[in-house]
Formats: C-alpha cells, structure tokens, sequence
C-alpha cells in the first residue's frame, strides 16, 4: 500500500501539480481578500478531468500555500493576506518598518515549514488510528457525528452565532431538495428536472467564495497596493534557527490539536499560539514591537491547522474548516466517500495524501525563501486583470462539471447570495457546512429510528454516541467563552 502511494505521488506529473498548487496558493494568500478558503473554491473546478491523486494533491497544494502566503501581506503591508496571519501583522510589520522585511520573512516561512511538518507527522500517527475506531460507528453514532459537525456553525458564525445558525440552516434546507431517498417522494423540486439529484454544491460553493469576491473585488477596482518593502537576508540567521526550530515544534504541535476540533480554524489558532508565546516570553513587553518570536509562533500554529484540519475530515467526514469541507467536496466529486472506509477502500490514495502534504510543504519552504521577492510583486497586480480572470474561472468551472448553464444559474444565484452575506457580515461557511452534512444527519437520523422501532433513546445507548453528546454540549458552550479567551490572550 505504501509503495503504490510512493509511486502515485513520485509521477513527474503530480509533483508538477504541486508544485503549481503551493506556488498558486502562495500568490493567492498573498492578495488581502482572497481567503485561502476562496483560492481552494477557485481551483476546484479545475480538477474536474484529473484522477483522484493529481486534483486531491493540487487542492493540498493550495491549501497550504495559502496559508503560508497570508504572511507576506501582514508583513509587507501590515494588511493579512489571510485572516490567518492577522497575528503576525502584529509584529512582522513592526519589523519590517525597522528595515528587517528580509529577516521576518524568513522566519516567518521557516516557522510554517517546521509547523507544516510536524501537522503531517500528527496526520500519519493520528488519522489510521482514528479510522479504525470509527468503523465502530452505526447509525446512531453516526447521525451524532453529523450533528457534532453541525455544531461548528456555532464556531464559525463570525460576530454574530444567530445570523450562522440562520446560514447553516440555509445549507440544511438546500440538503433537502431532490427525491427523498427512503420514501423516493420530490421535495422541493417545483416540477424541474435539474433540481431531482438536488442542488450540487460545487457551484454553490463556487458562487459563495469566489463569485461573491468577485463581486466584492469590482468595488475596490481602482484600489491600487503598493510595495515599498527592500526585501534582503531572507534565509534566516544562525541565531534565529533556535528559536524557529522550537516554536515551530511547540506551536505547531499546538496548531495541529487546534486544527484537529472542528470550526476552530487557523486563525483563531494564530491568535492563541501569539497569546502563549507572549505569556512564556523573557519579555513580553516586547510584544508588537516588532520581536521575531511574535512572528514565529503564530505561523507555525497556522500551518500547523492545515494537517490538523485534515484528520476529522479523512477519518469521520467530518470537515475540520471551511477549506476542508470543500476538500470533502473535491473527494466526493472523485468518488471518495471520507470516513473510515476510505482508508480501507482507498489506502493508496489516502497515504499518498499523506506523502503529497509532505511534499506540499517542503515546496513552500524552498518557494518561499528563494522566490518571495517574486510573490511580493503579486501585491501590485491590479484588480482590473484579476477581477475579470476570477469571473471567467468562475463561469468555467461552474460549467464544466455537468456541462450544465442550470449549474451556472446556481453559481451566480449563490454569488449574490454571498455577496450580501459578506456585507451583512453573515458567514457563507455555514452553508456549505449544512449542505454537506444535513444529508449524513437526516439519512443516518431516519435509519436510526427504524433500527430501534422509533426508540429515540438510541442515540444515547452507546459509550460513543454518549460522548458525542458531550462533545455537542461543549461545541455549543465553546464560542461564549472563546472570544474572552482570545481577549485576554492578547
């Protein structure tokens, strides 16, 4: 199994598309405004005519490119490429003001690689083990999942959990459209024949993220950024390495169980790894003047999320954050069903996952340190070549699923959809969220009921569906006290 994965990922080919992948999410993360969450939805489409290892690895790619990336921005411009190196603007740019753009760069890129790195190694160890005890799962334990999953709309509702849990509930009332699968009656359907299967979320998810910036973008068309910034020394010195090496490996460690619970994110993760750093500091006054662990901390808890992430979303189906939840989307479009059978099923390409994540970030080290000058130059690309280039990859990848105007129809349905989210500051995650796991709850919900004649105590009957409810209780409880938390910490 191992040496097929090993061959999967060695073709010349899917190591190109890696490649491409890291080096496109860097130029994306690099833009303020082009979430990494947007820069997978852009992509996605993209993989439509790939096997299995090539679109999975490029989406990989993306991700962690993105990530990463962000940081150039923060540092540059004191404006986060990504709202996951929101903390590092804190004090990347006060270096970077100092004359030391070239060293906070450089740290910065090392201490992701190193938090990258060891979120892999936690993937490998953690996800087999996990899988396998979820193939204890029936349909009790797993309808409690789903609603665990759920339950992250709580987390990821932005400033306001009401105007998530109306978002999410959007999602699970998309789910329902389309022939019901235990009964077979239309629901929803209004006589169309393009709504019988229900709604495809690609073009949904394509709408939401991209088409809306898009949107967005045509708004800020005569903004113009400007980089001012020498860049120079970017490999770090030999002092730093110290402490790059061991931030990296704590707060990436950090990062990584962070990632690990679902709808916490990176950003959030990037703040707490910035509050510790700054609590076990020699000198926390220092902090936001410009100190180079402030920088190191939080990007190797960032991309520390990126593996972390990974793990619920392979293992149980569930997304660990919004950019997985569109990779549980690139699965399915592939035919991988994520959960414990795809390591059974699929043991090859799940590994090759693995190795590819590896890969992934071993290209954004030497990318970011030999070519950051370069990707700093994307900062000054003018929105009126890149917002139309995002319509047009919108428009195409909408179509070329199903070869389908309805699936266009969708897509800029939802693209204003998303666009009066953004600006009513409603989170879109929400949606997608509902619309990929409603289905596993209801299916799972029903089959339940009829496995136990209508006893509604079987969803509390086991040690695990028992847990689950307390995981659901904690979720719920979690984003009451998270922003204090996260106040206090800074």
């Amino acid at each position: 199994m191992i040496v097929e994965a090993f061959r999967l990922v060695f073709e010349p080919s899917v190591l190109l598309f890696i490649v491409l992948g890291v080096a496109s999410g860097i130029c994306i993360g690099c833009l303020p405004g082009l979430t990494t969450t947007m820069g997978v939805a852009l992509v996605l489409p993209l993989t439509f005519g790939m096997d299995a290892t090539h679109s999975i690895l490029l989406l990989i790619g993306v991700y962690v490119g993105a990530v990463y990336g962000g940081s150039i921005a923060a540092i540059l411009l004191n404006t986060p490429g990504t709202p996951a190196s929101a903390a590092t603007a804190l004090d990347g740019y006060k270096m970077a003001s100092k004359g030391e753009a070239g060293r906070a760069l450089g740290i910065s890129t090392s201490s992701s690689f190193i938090g990258g790195m060891i979120s892999c190694v936690y993937l490998i160890l953690i996800s087999p083990i996990l899988a396998k005890f979820a193939l204890k799962f029936s349909a009790p334990e797993f309808f409690m999942l789903a609603v665990f999953g759920l339950c992250i709309i709580s987390s990821i509702s932005g400033k306001s959990m009401m105007k998530g849990l109306i978002s999410g509930a959007l999602g699970i009332l998309l789910a329902t459209i389309g022939i019901d699968s235990i009964t077979g009656s239309m629901r929803f359907t209004f006589n169309n024949m393009n709504l019988f299967s229900g709604i495809n979320f690609i073009p949904v998810m394509i709408g939401l993220f991209a088409m809306s910036q898009a949107f967005i973008g045509v708004e800020e068309m005569k903004q113009k950024t400007v980089v001012a910034r020498a860049i120079t020394h970017v490999f770090p010195k030999r002092s730093d390495w110290g402490m790059i090496v061991k931030s990296g490996f704590v707060y990436g460690t950090m990062g990584t169980l962070i990632g690990c619970i679902p709808g916490v994110g990176a950003d959030i993760a990037s703040f707490i790894a910035y509050g510790q750093a700054k609590s076990f500091s020699k000198h926390p006054e220092l902090f936001g003047t410009g100190l180079p662990e402030a920088i190191a901390a939080p990007e190797a808890a960032n991309n520390g999320v990126t593996g972390g992430a990974l793990i619920p979303m392979l293992t149980l189906g569930v997304p660990g954050d919004a950019v997985a939840a569109i990779m549980i989307g690139a699965l399915m479009v592939q035919g991988l069903q994520p959960g414990p059978l795809l390591f059974q099923n699929n043991g090859p390409i799940v590994y090759a996952l693995f190795i590819g994540c590896f890969i992934a970030n071993i290209c954004m080290f030497v990318l970011g340190l030999n070519s950051v000058r370069l990707f700093a130059k994307v900062l000054s690309v003018p929105k009126s070549i890149l917002v139309p280039t995002i319509f047009l990859l919108c428009f195409v990848g909408s179509y070329a699923l199903n070869n389908s105007i309805f699936d266009v129809a969708v897509m800029l349905f939802f693209g204003i959809v998303g666009y009066f989210l953004q600006k009513t500051e409603v989170s879109s995650s929400p949606v997608i969220l509902g619309l990929i796991l409603g289905p596993m709850a209801e299916s799972n919900f029903r089959r339940a009921l009829l496995m136990s004649k209508g006893d509604y105590s079987t969803f509390i009957s086991t040690g695990i569906s028992i847990t689950f409810f307390v995981l659901i209780i904690i979720s719920l409880a979690l984003p009451l006290f998270q922003k204090k938390f996260l106040k206090r910490q800074i």
